[in-house]
């Protein structure tokens, strides 16, 4: 029957004929690859198939705190030569320790023993797994909630200019936080956290930073945190997509830690809104991409990023539906 409609439909108008089938071909390969989960306008799936793939999506969360931050104090000023100005802000006393020089290999060696051997709680602990390879060391106490400025400096006997050229065998500057009371090393699942900070040289001038930071966890693991993509008026809460803790914290202690920048794409008139409907605020971090750029209404129709089209591979909240009725 079909084949008939077909054949009269040809001899009627060829133009048209090619047209119908057409169409039906578009909707045909829509249809198959929406059902399955490539990436299809989201009019061709229907709304139970997409709530339970952005489900699927959502990373388990598990809040903990961070009682270690750490800014550069003057970055542009920074160099081998005149030092390093780091502001501290930790939650309890603590012991900030800055090791020169500091083998790259060693570094990452004593990282992995943090998982596999012993755990990195002290600066001894660390100095060991390092079996010594830096060029100098310096040991400033924290107390609680203290700011005070840390002026670290290589001595002038060292005759120190550069590290090399890239790629380098030694970090310039790498930045330990450890808790000074027992204590406080039983309380918090967060027992100290390592910065690899870059300062500019005569061979590597590019601008003071801190290139990577650590969390060590007591529990034997340790997590690189990243900074989110937001934009800096938004006033979300922002949090490191690879910390085990994804935990929830306002844009002053990133703006401690170093990991807070401004991405210009996400300026918006009202950065707190949604990309997508202008209306809902932005709740949702998207990974790997890092966007956070969606509400909680709209991120259940999306599997690609709105702003990089990136496939989303997982997705949390920076805030829970109980945080945001505290809130209300």
């Amino acid at each position: 029957m079909a084949a008939v409609f077909l054949v009269t439909l040809y001899e009627y108008s060829p133009l048209f004929y090619i047209t119908v089938v057409f169409v039906c071909f578009l909707v045909t390969s829509g249809l198959v690859l929406a059902w399955s989960g490539l990436g299809v306008p989201v009019i061709l799936r229907n709304l139970e198939e997409t709530e339970s793939s952005a489900r699927m999506l959502k990373k388990q969360m598990k809040q903990v705190k961070n009682p270690f931050g750490l800014e550069i104090l003057h970055p542009a000023t920074a160099s081998v030569t005149k030092g390093i100005i780091l502001t501290p802000d930790c939650l309890e006393d603590c012991i900030l320790t800055c090791y020169w020089g500091c083998s790259v290999q060693n570094l990452h060696k004593a990282l992995q023993k943090h998982v596999y051997c012993f755990r990195i709680k002290t600066p001894q602990a660390l100095e060991d797994a390092l079996y010594s390879k830096y060029l100098y060391r310096q040991q400033y106490f924290i107390k609680k909630n203290d700011k005070e400025e840390k002026h670290c400096q290589l001595p002038e006997d060292a005759q120190v200019v550069d590290f090399g050229p890239v790629p380098r065998s030694c970090y310039p500057l790498v930045a330990l936080l450890t808790l000074a009371d027992e204590e406080d090393r039983e309380i918090y699942d967060i027992i100290s956290m390592v910065a690899v900070i870059h300062i500019p040289d005569e061979s590597y001038r590019l601008p003071c930073r801190i290139l990577y930071q650590y969390v060590l966890l007591a529990q034997g693991q340790y997590h690189e945190l990243k900074q989110l993509f937001m934009s800096a008026n938004s006033t979300a809460a922002s949090s490191s997509d690879t910390s085990p803790g994804e935990r929830s914290t306002d844009r002053s202690l990133l703006e401690r830690a170093g990991l807070a920048e401004d991405e210009p794409e996400l300026h918006e008139e009202n950065s707190r809104d949604c990309v997508v409907c202008q209306n809902g605020t932005v709740n949702w971090v998207l990974l790997p991409c890092r966007h956070t750029c969606l509400c909680d209404g709209c991120i259940k129709y999306f599997q690609q990023c709105p702003m990089c089209r990136q496939f989303v591979q997982e997705s949390f909240p920076l805030r829970s539906e109980t945080e945001q009725d505290e809130d209300e």
